[in-house]
């Protein structure tokens, strides 16, 4: 039996995804053109990650020579609970309230990619969730998922930017979207919202910068110059995506409950981080994010914010 877009959409709806979408596998020039801009601004901070496997990057058959499509899929993951202004609490990234997306994303692709091998025992496919050289919101977007908005996120017209970009390289043809219109138009309120001017023009974003950035990846001590600008973010950030008008009008809950606040991890006590020893650490965020900053990355994020004020 063939696989059709109608039969993956039906899968993939089946396993909870949001959005579905289909992009011819392709060079991708002008977007690996871009990369190779950015890298060479270094604002790739410390992620030396990104400038390796560039040709994988640029052509995904040196990732899997067969291949004929990329299949995009979003999965929402947004909670309609604001984050708590408490000057004693440090504020944790909305992605990171409830288990880590990668566990639940990879099960579900799994069981998609077994499902379709059953219907065509030719099909063959990679897939991915932001740890290989992949370019997951290039093919978001060419696959119709969304527009790449000021702030670098994907954006979709009916459920905003709240959602986790997965894809499946595969040796099948399908009928392929197209790129969505850009509907940012004038505004600004992600650049001018960033307190550490992170997004230095549109759709450029300086990892050195970004909350984000450091207060996960960043292995190193967090600049003074950011002092009393981190608004007591401990780990990760979400201004740009609160201020964007699309969330505002378009964001919905999100239907995967892995997703939802676990222990607590909406925020956490800042003295609470400074006293906290590996054990505590390792049961609080069991399965979660939060884990990629380790025990040291936290207690430093949390000394930074405590001694800004």
């Amino acid at each position: 039996m063939n696989l059709t877009n109608e039969i993956l959409i039906k899968k993939a709806k089946q396993l909870g995804f949001d959005l579905i979408g289909f992009a011819k596998a392709e060079v991708l020039h002008a977007e690996t053109d871009k990369l190779k801009e950015w890298l060479e601004l270094g604002y790739d901070a410390g992620m030396d990650y990104m400038s390796r496997n560039f040709e994988k990057r640029k052509d995904v058959k040196n990732i899997l020579d067969s291949a004929e499509s990329i299949i995009s899929l979003g999965l929402n993951y947004y909670v309609n609970e604001n984050h708590l202004k408490n000057p004693s609490h440090g504020k944790i990234s909305r992605y990171a309230w409830g288990k880590d997306y990668h566990l639940i994303i990879w099960k579900k692709l799994n069981k998609l990619i077994e499902a379709l091998k059953q219907i065509d025992p030719e099909f063959d496919a990679i897939s991915y969730v932001d740890t290989g050289p992949v370019m997951d919101k290039a093919w978001a977007v060419k696959a119709g998922l969304g527009w790449l908005g000021k702030h670098t996120n994907v954006i979709n017209r009916e459920i905003g930017s709240w959602f986790f970009i997965a894809n499946i390289i595969c040796n099948q043809k399908f009928h392929y979207g197209f790129p969505m219109d850009d509907y940012c138009g004038s505004c600004t309120a992600c650049i001018d919202a960033c307190p550490t001017d992170a997004i230095v023009k549109p759709y450029i974003l300086d990892s050195n910068r970004c909350i984000s950035y450091l207060t996960i990846e960043n292995k190193g001590e967090i600049s003074k110059e950011f002092k009393n600008k981190f608004d007591n973010w401990i780990f990760g950030c979400d201004i740009c995506q609160d201020v964007c008008p699309w969330n505002e009008k378009f964001s919905i809950n999100t239907l995967t409950e892995d997703f939802l606040p676990k222990n607590d991890n909406k925020k956490i006590e800042l003295n609470e981080i400074s006293r906290m020893n590996q054990t505590e650490f390792s049961k609080k965020f069991k399965d979660s994010p939060v884990k990629r900053a380790k025990l040291k990355g936290l207690k430093r994020n949390a000394a930074f914010i405590i001694n800004s004020k």
